[in-house]
């Protein structure tokens, strides 16, 4: 009950200083203080409801290539992957839920968007980042199917973050990035086709 009316009270915060950075027009602390404050209230809020649901998502589209090869396979009620080598076998799990709400909360307040835009483009991105997650998962499991057990400290901390972040990298740019640079208006000249 402490925690809900805690949650309560840092919304109410939350919104009156977004109120009052907006009627200020401090566009950048509003966008930095919304995001941040969207991203905590996301944590403390959606992040236990959904990880075990999205960890399944995961799981079960990392398992594809791993069922077509005969090499790992996905305990999608758990939303665990498990794999065996000749060294033995090993589980784990991850659902991507942390970076999902990073980018929606960097989303909500994006200004470049519209509402209807950003709803879009926010659905897309989170389609995106549940592939990329999955794409790294994959690359995990391969390098532990065949490197063994012993590849999978250098495969989920290196070669994985590698693979999702350099994935994430490619979803921002084009999320945030690029349509800032084709609205962006420099005295007359004006980039993109509008």
């Amino acid at each position: 009950m402490v925690k809900y009316l805690a949650g309560l009270a840092g919304l109410g915060v939350w919104l009156f200083a977004l109120h009052v950075l907006k009627k200020s027009k401090l566009n950048f602390w509003r966008y930095l203080v919304g995001s941040v404050g969207a991203f905590i209230l996301m944590l403390a809020f959606l992040q236990p409801a959904l990880t075990q649901p999205l960890a399944r998502v995961v799981a079960l589209l990392a398992s594809i290539p791993g069922k077509i090869a005969h090499i790992y396979s996905a305990h999608y009620k758990y939303g665990v992957i498990f794999v065996e080598s000749s060294a033995g076998a090993i589980s784990f799990e991850c659902s991507g839920i942390i970076e999902i709400i990073a980018y929606l909360s960097l989303l909500m307040f994006y200004q470049v968007y519209s509402v209807y835009e950003r709803v879009y483009v926010g659905v897309l991105g989170m389609v995106a980042m549940v592939a990329a997650n999955a794409l790294r998962i994959t690359v995990i499991c391969l390098a532990i199917y065949f490197g063994g057990i012993d590849m999978y400290y250098i495969a989920h901390t290196f070669i994985g973050r590698f693979v999702f972040y350099g994935l994430s990298v490619l979803i921002y740019f084009y999320v945030f990035t690029k349509p800032q640079i084709i609205k962006q208006k420099v005295g007359s000249f004006k980039y993109g086709d509008d």
